[in-house]
C-alpha cells in the first residue's frame, strides 16, 4: 500500500468528493466549511457553512448538499494541534441539510426537521439515480446522555422527507448497492454494518426480532473497530471506514468481511472513489488532518451526478 497526501493541516476533515477536474472537496468539521483540496496542496474555503458539516455529495443540480451536525465539541492537541471530537458543541446550532453553490458559497438550508421531530446530527449521505436523498443521523452525545439515532429519505425536489429507519445506534455511513434495490447503513458504536431491501420511495423492508433494527447483519467484527461513512465498488463489495484500528474493512454483500486495509491514523473516517476508472481511493484521516489517496484493488461505483461517465 503506497499512501501519497493530498493536503495536510486541515481540521478533522470528511466527506471527499473527487471531481473530474482532479481536486477533492472535503467538509472540515473543525473549521466548519466545505474545502477544495487541489493535486498540488492547494486548499481554498469554498464556504463557510457554521455548524458541523460531516458528509457531502454532488446533487443532480451541480450543488454539493452536505448533512450539517450542529457542531462538535474538540480537543486539540496542545503539542501537535490534532483535533479529535469529544461531543456536543457548546454552540450546537440544530441539525439540517444544507445545500451550497460551488460558485458562490451560499449555503441554503433545506430541512432541519421530520414529522416534527427535529434532526440532532446528520451525518452522512446517498444521492439515489432519481435525485432522492438517503441520509443517517447519528444523533448527539453530551455528557451524561445521547440520542438515537434514524435514517432519513428526503427530495430536495419536492420538499418530501420521511423517516425510514428508527431507532439505530448512531447510525453514519451510508450507501447503495450496484442495483439501487439495497440500502446499506454503518452503525459506528459496536461496528455493524447493516443491509436493507428498497421496497419504495424512502421505504425498506425490515426483519423481525431479533435484529435491533430491521436490519440484515453484513459485517460485525471482532476488535476494537468502530464503523464510520462507507463507499461502495463496483462489484458490489461495501469499504467502510474504520474508527479504532484504523483503516478500511471490505466488506462482500452476502458473506461479510475479506479485506482490510490499514491506516496511519487511529481516525479513518471516509473514503471516495475517483480518477481515470474510479481505481483511486481518497480517504479522510481526521485526527492527524489529512487527505491521502491510494490506488484501489477494484474500481469504485460510479455515484449518481458525479461520475457515472468514469472509464470502466
Amino acid at each position: 500500500m503506497t499512501l501519497r497526501t493530498i493536503a495536510e493541516g486541515l481540521q478533522f476533515p470528511e466527506g471527499p468528493i473527487a471531481l473530474p477536474d482532479g481536486s477533492v472537496l472535503v467538509v472540515e468539521i473543525g473549521r466548519r466549511t466545505l474545502t477544495r483540496c487541489w493535486p498540488d496542496g492547494r486548499k481554498e474555503i469554498v464556504a463557510e457553512t457554521g455548524g458541523g458539516p460531516n458528509g457531502a455529495a454532488m446533487g443532480p443540480d451541480g450543488k454539493v448538499y452536505i448533512c450539517n451536525n450542529g457542531g462538535f465539541e474538540f480537543h486539540v492537541d496542545p503539542e501537535t494541534g490534532h483535533h479529535r471530537t469529544i461531543g456536543q458543541a457548546k454552540d450546537y446550532s440544530g441539525g439540517r441539510i444544507e445545500r451550497v453553490d460551488l460558485k458562490t458559497g451560499t449555503v441554503e438550508v433545506l430541512f432541519t426537521e421530520c414529522g416534527g421531530h427535529p434532526l440532532k446530527g446528520p451525518n452522512d449521505l446517498v444521492f439515489d439515480r432519481t435525485g432522492g436523498l438517503w441520509f443517517t443521523d447519528l444523533g448527539k452525545m453530551r455528557e451524561r446522555d445521547s440520542d438515537r439515532g434514524g435514517v432519513y429519505y428526503c427530495r430536495p425536489d419536492t420538499g418530501l422527507i420521511k423517516e425510514a429507519i428508527y431507532p439505530m445506534v448512531m447510525p453514519n455511513g451510508i450507501g447503495l448497492s450496484p442495483d439501487e434495490k439495497t440500502l446499506y447503513v454503518a452503525e459506528t458504536e459496536g461496528g455493524r454494518l447493516w443491509a436493507y431491501e428498497i421496497t419504495g420511495e424512502g421505504e425498506v423492508a425490515k426483519l423481525p426480532f431479533p435484529s435491533p433494527n430491521g436490519g440484515r447483519l453484513v459485517a460485525c467484527d471482532a476488535g476494537f473497530r468502530r464503523f464510520d461513512s462507507l463507499a461502495v465498488e463496483r462489484g458490489g463489495a461495501i469499504c467502510v471506514a474504520t474508527l479504532g484500528t484504523g483503516g478500511v474493512t471490505v466488506a462482500s454483500p452476502a458473506t461479510g468481511t475479506f479485506e482490510f486495509h490499514p491506516m496511519p491514523d487511529s481516525y479513518c473516517t471516509n473514503i471516495a472513489f475517483g480518477g481515470p476508472g474510479l481505481r483511486t481511493a481518497f480517504i479522510t484521516l481526521s485526527i492527524t488532518g489529512r487527505l491521502v489517496a491510494m490506488e484501489w484493488p477494484r474500481p469504485g461505483l460510479p455515484l449518481n451526478f458525479l461520475n457515472e461517465g468514469a472509464n470502466a
